[in-house]
């Protein structure tokens, strides 16, 4: 195992509990997919192998995500996606106060946290896990006003029905899409939600919007610009964090504007 050298300036986002956790990283992983990424946690005494994907364990441990993904992987998405929307929306002469915004994939409220920086006047959480919520609550009490534990594929027609009801006239999803843990189905009924003329601003690893997809969502996003449910405005391709072998791996931030719901024959 091999601790990480923090990056030069970067202290991390804030949180009520910043208290400092020994974690290493594997020494070699050369073979490891993002997918299968781990670290080891010292958690009273014990070492603790953590998948970067079981956020349930993670985000149970008060400062671990933030430690592990933004002081030690420099994890740039929330900065990146909240700069590109807050662009878009200022060419168009938009109040971010207006914003009501549905933040699908919440977690433990970091990209909430930056919408409330860009100035977003009105946020939602949705995530499919319950640690998620408690970990918002935990460590960002003020950020969200009001936060659903839901899987969108399978709502309740009251759950639906409160959420319609949010009227939402924006969407963000940051680093959450691709790997399983919100398929193209979620992303569609989440994308449904808000507004025609609503924004919509996501994150996503560059290999799953080129040929090699194997996500569904490269098939779903072109599927929706070609059929001009999805106006994109601005991309940029960007360092998301490293991995754990130092490497950068690459995401592509899109902003765009929704003109119609995506339709079922729109779904790969």
């Amino acid at each position: 195992m091999a601790n990480r050298k923090l990056p030069d300036g970067n202290d991390g986002p804030s949180i009520r509990h910043r208290t400092k956790l020994e974690i290493r990283l594997p020494e070699r992983a050369d073979v490891f997919d993002q997918d299968s990424e781990y670290c080891s946690v010292l958690l009273d005494g014990e070492w603790r192998r953590m998948r970067f994907h079981d956020y349930d364990r993670i985000f149970a441990v008060p400062g671990l995500y933030e430690q592990l993904f933004h002081d030690i992987l420099d994890c740039r998405s929330p900065d990146v996606v909240g700069k590109l929307l807050k662009e878009q929306i200022q060419q168009d002469g938009v109040t971010a106060s207006s914003l009501r915004v549905l933040d699908l994939g919440a977690g433990n409220g970091l990209v909430g946290e930056q919408l409330r920086t860009v100035g977003a006047g009105f946020l939602v959480g949705v995530d499919i896990l319950p640690e998620a919520k408690q970990a918002a609550l935990r460590d960002r009490p003020e950020v969200y006003d009001d936060y659903h534990v839901a899987d969108l594929t399978a709502l309740s027609p009251a759950e639906h029905d409160t959420l319609l009801a949010c009227r939402f006239n924006a969407l963000s999803c940051v680093a959450a899409l691709g790997y399983a843990d919100i398929p193209p189905r979620a992303f569609r009924a989440a994308f449904n939600l808000v507004a025609d003329g609503g924004w919509i601003a996501f994150t996503i690893k560059d290999r799953f919007l080129s040929d090699d997809d194997t996500s569904g969502f490269a098939r779903l996003i072109t599927a929706c610009r070609d059929a001009g449910v999805l106006h994109v405005r601005a991309t940029e391709r960007y360092r998301h964090r490293l991995d754990v072998r130092g490497n950068p791996l690459h995401y592509v931030a899109l902003v765009g504007t929704k003109q119609a719901d995506i339709g079922e024959e729109l779904l790969p």
